[in-house]
């Protein structure tokens, strides 16, 4: 590989994933108080079983649900940082030409 060229990549930045993983953990911690209140408020007497079952229950869904956005939200960032730097890089080895047809 000579030293002009460089790999291109569309690995998100260390920040995005970051972000990403607090949106999961928050949304999995949202989903379990609403998944243990869901059950709190329709039981009576002892059930704490149960209450806690349905915290387990609302914080996977909810945590799978986020994932699922951000997931398919960091492809699409990373795909896009590749495609840009792939088109400067193509300017830049054609000596900055503009492909575009100015207007008339």
């Amino acid at each position: 590989m000579a030293d002009d060229e460089r790999p291109l990549s569309a690995l998100p930045s260390p920040l995005a994933r970051g972000l990403a993983f607090g949106a999961i953990v928050l949304a999995g911690l949202c989903g379990a108080l609403i998944g243990y209140a869901f059950i709190d408020l329709q039981c009576t007497g002892n059930c704490t079983t149960a209450s806690g079952i349905g915290a387990v229950v609302g914080g996977v869904f909810a945590a799978a649900g986020v994932a699922v956005v951000a997931v398919l939200t960091l492809r699409a960032m990373g795909e896009w940082k590749r495609i840009r730097e792939e088109e400067l890089f193509n300017d830049e080895a054609q000596g900055s030409t503009s492909r575009r047809n100015p207007s008339a």
